[in-house]
């Protein structure tokens, strides 16, 4: 059996299957992942502070105008559309296989494929909320608003709802991505170099029979999985098929 095949049997054989996703899924759909050479954290900004300091609470806070200004430009992606790998497991799910997704990504990709169970780590960029009031608003109202975008209700700023770094993950969403991940028969980790903590921590947790890896470089994860694909992921599905 080539490796496709092996996964395909992994994935038959499956009732329960974990998607655990990072940026590099959402690649194919036109968003730049965070550590390649083209990422985000590579790219030359106007300002004196890295892409990784500009993206942290503490820059938000204290240069906001900045912030924004870097967000709305290499954060939202509003073109963007799910590719055959957000489709393919959202159409696994159809088959009536338990088929959730945990992702680093803000994207909504697997929301708007048609998967019905995600659990975002790190936010959304199409949820965003008043510092003040609470109220929300979706990501038009940051990308059409000049400078920092405000509250048309209160005048509070409207703050996006995702992980800055120096902020927590949200402590519920931990727990069903743990107990998801713990109860599953198949974990398949997808586009993720695994170096961004306490996520990629959460495989440790996996009690079931078979991880699978699917990502362009190596991973100090390898060795703990039971195939690893190194190929983009559009690739890898293109070779496999919904069996009911």
């Amino acid at each position: 059996m080539n490796k496709y095949e092996i996964l395909q049997d992994i994935i038959d054989k499956s009732q329960s299957i974990v998607v655990f996703t990072g940026a590099g899924i959402s690649v194919p759909s036109g968003i730049p992942d965070f550590r390649s050479a083209e990422g985000i954290y590579n790219q030359k900004t106007k300002l004196s502070a890295s892409p990784e300091q500009i993206i942290s609470h503490s820059f938000f806070e204290s240069h906001p105008e900045e912030f924004f200004e870097f967000y709305k430009e290499k954060m939202i992606y509003p073109e963007a559309k799910p590719n055959a790998a957000h489709k393919y497991f959202a159409a696994l799910e159809k088959t009536g296989k338990r088929v959730i997704v945990v992702t680093q990504n803000i994207d909504g990709l697997h929301q708007k494929a048609g998967s019905s169970q995600v659990y975002e780590l790190h936010g959304n960029v199409h949820r965003n909320y008043c510092e003040e009031c609470g109220r929300s608003f979706g990501s038009d109202y940051i990308l059409n608003h000049k400078g920092v975008p405000h509250c048309d209700k209160c005048g509070g700023i409207v703050k996006p709802d995702v992980v800055l770094y120096e902020e927590p993950l949200n402590d519920d969403t931990i727990n069903r991505a743990i107990s998801a991940i713990m109860t599953c028969d198949t974990l398949i980790v997808i586009g993720t170099s695994l170096t961004v903590y306490p996520a990629a921590g959460f495989i440790r947790y996996f009690r079931g029979s078979n991880i699978v890896l699917i990502n362009k470089q190596e991973t100090s994860y390898d060795n703990m999985c039971d195939l690893v694909i190194n190929e983009d992921v559009v690739k890898v599905v293109n070779n496999l098929q919904i069996n009911k």
